[in-house]
């Protein structure tokens, strides 16, 4: 999560810079496992992933964890790749406090992140909107009645599409937010994982794999 704000679904930046988009009816439920999709976790090690921060990041019985360490602080696992168009998707499952997310199109100075994230949240805590650190914020939430679809304790899917200047999120097959952003369709850079500031945070991951697109 990144900050309280109370806005819904609404245009933010002064200069009408992005704007919510309609439904993709070309998604319905979890899409089908193919040949088209690479695994960029491998259930072993952190291989091809690069540690930004003292935070913990680790392989436990073929799932990838981070865990909040001593300092507290953000930590970031960054892909040593950096996508431009593709298809996300994942697996995860919040244990204790699961503040965390998804960053698209990133790049990070020590641990200060630059890029935009698909929010990953204690429930009520918009899972699956989109927010730019550093920057204006949150660009666009996830209906309130969308709140309840994260289940919090237990394993959730996540698919994240980004094409050109749009950006689509699903939560457990149901699509949470669409959003068409200047500065998005300008961005280039990393994929990564965060773990929020503030301690008492450990989120489980799996089943993390990639389809790029033109």
């Amino acid at each position: 999560m990144s900050g309280e704000y109370s806005i819904r679904n609404a245009k933010i930046d002064k200069i009408g810079a992005f704007k919510p988009c309609p439904a993709d009816p070309s998604f319905i439920g979890d899409p089908p496992h193919n040949e088209e999709f690479k695994k960029i976790f491998n259930a072993k090690d952190l291989t091809g992933w690069n540690i930004h921060g003292t935070e913990k990041w680790y392989v436990d019985n073929g799932e990838l964890v981070c865990e909040s360490g001593p300092d507290k602080q953000y930590g970031y696992l960054s892909t040593e790749k950096s996508y431009d168009n593709f298809i996300l998707e994942l697996t995860f499952k919040q244990e204790a406090d699961g503040n965390s997310g998804v960053f698209i199109r990133s790049g990070i100075e020590g641990t200060k992140i630059s890029g935009w994230q698909v929010e990953i949240a204690p429930p009520q805590k918009h899972t699956g909107g989109i927010y730019e650190s550093y920057g204006r914020g949150w660009l666009i939430l996830p209906k309130p009645a969308d709140e309840s679809i994260l289940k919090m304790g237990e394993w959730n899917t996540m698919r994240i599409k980004v094409m050109g200047d749009e950006v689509t999120s699903w939560l457990n097959g149901h699509q949470m937010v669409q959003l068409k952003d200047e500065k998005i369709g300008a961005g280039k850079g990393f994929i990564a994982l965060q773990i929020h500031s503030g301690g008492g945070i450990k989120v489980r991951w799996k089943d993390i794999r990639i389809k790029e697109l033109n």
